[in-house]
């Protein structure tokens, strides 16, 4: 038991937080913007969309899973083709695509919503989509824990770039680098992260908020620092989540009610705080 459901579960946690985190710091890097989050360009909205479609069809976990991956891909390469219709060089676009997107996803899954059965297949979709870690196991996780490595392992390689991006597009073009690449570089690495963690786990909101946050403010802005830092404190943070979510009540929580529940009075806690000056 312990080898074959606590443990995968224990691990899937802690991959799932640190994923979400390095890619939320990445990302406010990236966008130089604080509130900026994992789904931003669209990710969780497309991967909760495919997961809908695959419990709708009566689809297998395995199906669920992959759906969820790959319209979590196809949201992000939406966003990204909408952006560049435009003539703007900024990041600014890209972010408002990432909105429209999200909210075009969102109606779909509603839609499947609508057409689901409300008394077998509308409580499966609205309890994925809650979060949950209650249905990981080794055979899911190995794929999904390949892709977080490695990807997470590109960006700590790469996290000294994201100092220079964010200094302002105009240093980062006079130091010799192509913005445009490497932002898109960074761009399709932390989607294939975040579509691989939000297809096991569902959608789990906040983490890759606040942990960045509360990172920085422990580390300083260094990304150097920063990256390896979210990684640790996202695995622990979500780790307590689910403990806290499987033994608090009678019936397991949907871990993304929990993290929605504390990750707000803390994320306004860190703004008492006085973290007004975040760069």
């Amino acid at each position: 038991m312990v080898f074959n459901i606590r443990l995968p579960r224990i691990i899937g946690a802690m991959v799932v937080g640190a994923a979400l985190s390095v890619v939320g710091a990445t990302f406010q890097a990236i966008f130089k913007n604080p509130l900026v989050s994992p789904d931003i360009l669209g990710v969780s909205s497309g991967a909760g969309f495919g997961a809908a479609v695959a419990i709708l069809a009566n689809a297998g976990t395995y199906v669920v899973q992959t759906l969820a991956f790959l319209f979590g891909l196809v949201s992000v390469l939406i966003t990204y083709s909408v952006s560049k219709v435009y003539n703007s060089k900024g990041t600014l676009i890209l972010v408002l695509s990432g909105m429209a997107v999200s909210s075009f996803f969102g109606s779909l899954i509603s839609s499947t919503k609508f057409l689901a059965d409300p008394n077998n297949k509308l409580p499966e979709i609205t309890f994925w989509l809650m979060g949950s870690l209650s249905s990981i196991n080794s055979r899911v996780l190995v794929p999904v824990l390949l892709v977080i490595i490695m990807g997470s392992f590109v960006l700590i390689l790469l996290r000294w770039r994201l100092n220079i991006l964010a200094m302002g597009d105009e240093e980062s073009q006079a130091l010799g680098l192509n913005i445009d690449r490497l932002r898109l570089i960074f761009i399709l690495i932390s989607t294939l992260i975040t579509a691989s963690a939000v297809s096991i786990s569902g959608v789990i909101g906040w983490i890759g908020l606040i942990v960045p946050h509360m990172t920085r403010i422990l580390t300083g802005p260094d990304n150097n620092i920063l990256l390896p830092a979210s990684i640790s404190f996202g695995a622990s943070f979500l780790l307590i989540m689910d403990n806290i979510a499987r033994t608090t009540f009678l019936v397991e929580i949907p871990i993304g009610i929990l993290t929605a529940l504390i990750g707000a009075p803390l994320f306004l806690l860190l703004l008492r705080k006085g973290y007004s000056d975040w760069r």
